[in-house]
């Protein structure tokens, strides 16, 4: 318990292996794995691993900004969304920041257009190292 920080439902978070910052995240206790908002998904090899090459918004409050991002794909899984659909998702392992933390997480990438974030931090993101409290946003600041 001494290790763990607190964050809000809302936070601001980096990816910097994948250059983006500043994007806003939906803290979601009740998913397992976190999401990001992703089009244009398309698989490549390299160095004989799979890869995927995706388009994003960084800036949800641009949509027209579209940046072309790739990422080794470290597993593709059946996902149940909150909808109650499964989809089969590309999942890849990146670095994220929020506050003064740093550590590697899992995202499967998705469509979240219908959403009002770009990404969803979910349980797995947060074991042992994160405390949430529902009634605030932006405890870290923005």
């Amino acid at each position: 318990m001494a290790n763990k920080f607190t964050v809000g439902a809302l936070e601001v978070c980096d990816l910097p292996q994948l250059e983006i910052s500043k994007l806003h995240v939906r803290v979601d206790t009740g998913a397992q794995t976190s999401s990001l908002h992703v089009d244009n998904i398309e698989e490549f090899k390299k160095s004989d691993s799979l890869w995927v090459s995706f388009d994003i918004h960084p800036d949800v409050h641009n949509v027209n900004t579209v940046v072309r991002r790739q990422a080794k794909v470290h597993d593709i899984r059946v996902v149940k969304s909150s909808s109650g659909n499964k989809e089969s998702r590309h999942v890849i392992e990146t670095q994220i920041i929020l506050g003064e933390q740093a550590w590697p997480i899992h995202i499967t990438l998705t469509d979240r257009s219908s959403m009002t974030y770009l990404m969803l931090l979910g349980r797995q993101a947060m074991q042992d190292r994160i405390l949430v409290d529902p009634s605030i946003e932006y405890i870290l600041g923005q």
